[in-house]
């Protein structure tokens, strides 16, 4: 993809991997605007990268709308859109509905609602992509957390169900799918997380240089750790297999951390 010049919008952009990707697409040309529900975090990334902050909700069919909006009247036209943003909350069924609903609008429906404003203007222009933060999580599962392992599953499914209505008509998806990186989330993740994930996390500067490899080369998964596609074979080649070793690697972090 020539991003020179080319109008890129990146939700969670305050921080973290979102952060690390406005400085590559910026470094690269791109005209950059910059999402975060943190005003002044956003703000401070856009003001570093010559970019334009556009605080607010990327999830809710408001904040979606008026994102899209603003950042449209910024750049022109919104060539790439990276539905960065996401939640890493709850754990099992016991999470309270909050968790699960938010869960479902940050990881999933934001990607829906930005699709629905930004895909008529695409196909009429026959040019568009559209990058999701996914998570190892939507290809594998996330032992600490079925809100986001559900949920990640569901941004995954999306976004195969619109490459493969959309791919011939100008719109290119992908999805980045990371195990560990070291951000607010990982941290945030309790022992469980970090002993599941903290040994082979890679630096969001890491992740944003295997974005920009994919952004590249158009593929449809950019995986920053490559051996998650044989965990990805593994789980649907022997699925039974791979299932009896989360159990066994579940049963050794909980045992060891002192989980459930």
């Amino acid at each position: 993809m020539e991003l020179s010049e080319r109008g890129a919008v990146v939700t969670g952009a305050g921080n973290g991997i979102g952060a690390a990707l406005a400085r590559r697409l910026a470094e690269s040309g791109a005209r950059v605007v910059v999402n975060d529900l943190d005003a002044a975090a956003a703000e401070a990334v856009a003001a570093s990268i010559g970019g334009v902050a556009v605080p607010g909700d990327a999830a809710s069919e408001e904040g979606v709308t008026a994102l899209i909006a603003e950042a449209g009247a910024h750049l022109g036209a919104i060539d790439l859109y990276v539905a960065n943003a996401g939640v890493g909350i709850g754990f099992g069924p016991e999470s309270p509905e909050s968790d699960w609903e938010l869960s479902w609008q940050v990881n999933v429906m934001a990607h829906v609602r930005a699709a629905r404003e930004l895909l008529p203007g695409w196909l009429e222009r026959g040019r568009g992509r559209f990058v999701s933060t996914v998570s190892a999580a939507g290809l594998l599962t996330m032992l600490s957390s079925a809100p986001y392992s559900v949920t990640k599953h569901a941004a995954l499914a999306f976004g195969e169900w619109m490459s493969a209505t959309y791919g011939d008509r100008g719109v290119t998806v992908q999805c980045v799918c990371p195990m560990g990186v070291r951000t607010a989330m990982l941290e945030a993740s309790g022992d469980t997380g970090k002993a599941l994930m903290e040994a082979d996390a890679i630096t969001p500067e890491e992740a944003a240089d295997a974005v920009m490899a994919g952004l590249a080369d158009g593929r449809f998964l950019i995986l920053p750790h490559p051996r998650v596609a044989e965990y990805y074979a593994a789980r649907a080649t022997d699925t039974d297999g791979w299932l009896a070793a989360m159990r066994h690697l579940r049963s050794k972090v909980f045992t060891e951390e002192g989980g459930a």
